[in-house]
């Protein structure tokens, strides 16, 4: 049975996760969708949305050395207008590490970090799941 639901859910833990769920929101637009805090602030579960895609993120926890205590990831996400993106990443401050590109393959993409690190790519390229 096929779900209308997406089936890949990227995980992120941040160092101050607040602090990212805002820039998120602001400078790449996701939209905030669940924040579920702590007593102490630190936040246990989020979800921020992004069409028809969520990438879920929370507080590293203590020591940072918990199994989803990766360090940096890479997330792309498809946008119709990198240009326009790309233009209010900037204005918000976004730190931009690849600017805008036409990839051989068709994309047009850019690449910029959030206040931790990670980078966040944004591009035309729409790859499609693999028939069953």
């Amino acid at each position: 049975m096929t779900s209308a639901l997406p089936s890949v859910y990227p995980v992120i833990r941040y160092r101050d996760a607040p602090a990212a769920i805002e820039f998120l929101t602001r400078a790449f637009q996701l939209g905030r969708s669940e924040v579920h805090e702590g007593p102490d602030g630190t936040v246990l579960h989020a979800q921020l949305t992004w069409g028809t895609g969520v990438v879920m993120l929370g507080s590293d926890s203590e020591g940072g050395d918990g199994p989803f205590d990766t360090g940096k990831t890479v997330v792309y996400l498809a946008v119709d207008d990198p240009d326009e993106h790309h233009d209010h990443a900037v204005a918000e401050g976004a730190e931009i590490v690849m600017e805008l590109v036409d990839q051989p393959y068709g994309s047009r993409d850019y690449a910029a970090l959030d206040p931790e690190g990670n980078v966040w790519s944004f591009g035309t390229y729409r790859p499609g799941p693999l028939p069953s």
